[in-house]
This record gives structure tokens, sequence and C-alpha cells, in this order.
């Protein structure tokens, strides 16, 4: 994983690249290589708190490396404060901005500034497992994910279960042995689970409101 920045729109904005090359499958909830397929690289590029851009996929393709098929995610939150935190085997990485720390529930109607006008947080996460998974075990270990995420939110104060532009991305490789399960209490799930609580746990703790300027 690399670390680069940019200027733009009169910010100085970082991004951070993971370059995998052949041989991984990934799973992403992503606007760029989002679902599940074979992937080449995952992006996660700052951009600015009011972003308002209607062309987000372009602008992803025009930040990647240039080759192969990739996973690309927007974040308001300061990329080169991201966590970092393994277990088993399993890593995860976490970029966490809670300025609109939103229910997954919320009543009807209920007005979201973070949607009008565009204030971008974002609890964006990068996992890699060193095992293969079938389709069910990544759907799985999407929802293990999430879980860990609104746990660690939650235990860090924050009346949450994320914001309404979160974004993951899991990494596993295309060959091998293929994992069933990727639920809390398999064991890779479970590892998964560890892994990501930390991170985000440990970012949400160190987030400050400087974040956007």
């Amino acid at each position: 994983m690399k670390l680069t920045y940019r200027v733009e729109d009169g910010a100085r904005l970082g991004a951070l690249l993971w370059e995998f090359g052949p041989g991984w499958r990934m799973i992403s909830s992503a606007l760029l290589g989002g679902g599940i397929g074979v992937r080449e690289w995952v992006l996660n590029a700052q951009v600015v708190a009011g972003y308002a851009r209607m062309d987000p996929v372009d602008h992803l393709v025009s930040l990647g490396p240039g080759g192969g098929d990739g996973v690309g995610m927007l974040t308001a939150a300061s990329v080169d404060r991201y966590v970092q935190a393994c277990d088993g085997g399993v890593e995860a990485y976490a970029t966490v901005g809670l300025r609109v720390p939103t229910w997954a529930a919320a009543p009807e109607g209920a007005a979201d500034p973070e949607l009008a006008p565009i204030r971008a947080g974002t609890v964006n996460i990068v996992a890699v497992l060193p095992v293969a998974m079938t389709d069910a075990a990544l759907v799985n270990a999407v929802m293990t994910v999430t879980e860990a995420k609104s746990q660690a939110l939650i235990e860090a104060g924050f009346p949450c279960t994320g914001t309404a532009s979160d974004a993951l991305c899991v990494v596993v490789p295309v060959d091998g042995p293929e994992e069933l399960f990727g639920g809390p209490r398999s064991e890779w799930g479970a590892r998964l689970a560890r892994a990501v609580h930390t991170a985000v746990r440990r970012g949400a703790e160190a987030w400050r409101p400087r974040d956007f300027k």
C-alpha cells in the first residue's frame, strides 16, 4: 500500500493505493469496481468535504494506476491518518470520518445533513485475507465487517452504525481451497471481525473534526 498526494479544489488531498496484481478476487460496495469479481488494485481517495462532482466513477478512474480492473472508493476523511490492524493473517485498514454519524434505521422522512448538501464523512474499510472464499462466504464477510465496524463505533462513544456513505472492500486470493463461511464465529470471520474492530475503534477514538477543513 502506498500513500500519495495531489492538489484538487485548492486542497491537498491524499490517496491510498493497494496494487495487488493478478490472482485476487474482491467484493466491494464501491462505486468503481463494486460487486464480486477479479480485481488488481484498490484505491481509497480523499476528496473535499463538500464534494459535488457528478462523475465520481470517471474521477476515480483518473486517480487509479491506469491498468487492469480495480476498486475505487471516495472519502472526506484524512487518509494519511489511516489505521491498520492485523489478526491471525487478516489485515484491515480503516479511514474514519464521523462528521455526520448515522443510524442505519432512521425514521422515514428524517433529514440527513450528509446528503443535502453533501457533507461526506465516511468510514472506508479494506480487509485482506490469505484464503479463498466462495461467493456466499464473501457476502458473509461483508456482514462481518459491517457488524464489527458498528460495534467499534458504538464502543468508541458514537451513537451510530456508521455514516450514509461508508464503503468497504474484502480482498481474497483466487486460488486455493475455498472457505465456506465468513461469519464472526467462523475461523477466518472471527479474525476478520477482530482486525476490523480494532482498526475502526482506533480510528474513531482518534477522529477529530479538524479532519474536515
